[in-house]
């Protein structure tokens, strides 16, 4: 059985579905902050909790066979993580030690750490490949900077075996419509466009048109939520059925979208037209960030299935017949 910490959440749900889709037994461990039960998979075995309690922690992995943990528990917001480091490194750093504790306790010995590009900071190149400096600028890159760090530690000194999954920009909703983004507040391009062109707001902004891009927009690396979630599994059973392992793999297309293209593609998806707006940018925002997953081929053999415009029209589909998100009852 597999363990999935914030398994409620929008990447954790997605990766829940499919490892179940794919013949695992799953057990999701999730306090519902920012999830939502609805998003679990019935399949699942669903336990509400955090992963900061020792005792429950401990009956989890007294009652279930647990083979390996996959770890998406954490706060994610940038913008919050500045104005409240302490919050984010109470629960992304020392609330994982805890895990990480019990998971030494119950001599579970494999995991999967959701980690993101944010750990490079602002660099100055285009392409990232895991062997750049890493230079958070944030309290939120430096706190899943820091998780890195003590994994490494742990496997040098226990059997631990660990492999961290540096996520660009999560974007699109499994085909079925069942499950997709509900963010509140929501944070992420695509789907605060297709919230607009909705009618949810009144516009939609763009921070910094005079970036050292072709049209003047900051560029980012957008991945599918289901590409992602089948790089997971790869890296799993890389876990589960391979050697040891120690390492770090960036998941993203190799391929940059700016801020103005994504605002014509949710356009020409959906058939309606944005207001835009322009303000200033944003402190600390670099003009290009693409991800280099050369590794994760070599190593993994995993490569990304979906297109720009799958992103936007699963995410159009499930924002559709979604517009308030989640259901607030089962």
């Amino acid at each position: 059985m597999i363990l999935v910490t914030g398994g409620a959440g929008y990447i954790g749900s997605h990766v829940v579905k499919q490892l179940l889709d794919r013949g695992f037994e799953v057990v999701v461990l999730d306090n519902l902050l920012t999830g939502y039960r609805q998003a679990v998979d019935v399949r699942a075995v669903f336990w509400q909790g955090n992963i900061q309690d020792e005792p429950a922690l401990d009956r989890l992995f007294e009652t279930y066979q647990i083979e390996g943990v996959m770890h998406f528990a954490a706060h994610c917001l940038v913008g919050e993580s500045v104005v409240q480091p302490l919050k984010y490194y109470e629960n992304n750093v020392a609330a994982t030690t805890v895990l990480l504790k019990a998971m030494m306790r119950h001599r579970i010995a494999k995991l999967i750490f959701s980690s993101t590009c944010a750990t490079y900071g602002v660099p100055d190149i285009g392409i990232l490949h895991e062997e750049l400096p890493t230079r958070p600028v944030n309290p939120y890159g430096r706190s899943k900077l820091m998780i890195e760090q003590i994994l490494r530690d742990l496997a040098d000194a226990y059997e631990l075996s660990f492999i961290c999954l540096r996520y660009f920009n999560a974007a699109g909703a499994n085909p079925s419509g069942v499950i997709g983004e509900c963010h509140e507040p929501e944070t992420h391009l695509i789907p605060n466009v297709l919230l607009h062109l909705l009618g949810k707001t009144t516009h939609i902004s763009i921070f910094g048109e005079d970036y050292d891009t072709p049209d003047g927009t900051c560029i980012r690396d957008y991945i599918h939520v289901d590409d992602l979630s089948n790089a997971h599994i790869l890296a799993l059973q890389q876990l589960l059925y391979g050697e040891k392992s120690a390492t770090v793999y960036n998941l993203g297309t190799g391929t940059g979208y700016s801020v103005k293209e994504i605002i014509k593609a949710c356009e020409a998806i959906t058939g309606k037209k944005a207001n835009v707006a322009f303000a200033d940018r944003r402190s600390g925002d670099p003009g290009r960030l693409v991800a280099s997953y050369e590794k994760a081929t070599r190593e993994l053999e995993w490569k990304p299935e979906y297109s720009l415009e799958d992103m936007v029209r699963t995410a159009w589909e499930w924002h559709r017949r979604h517009p308030g998100g989640y259901p607030s009852e089962q």
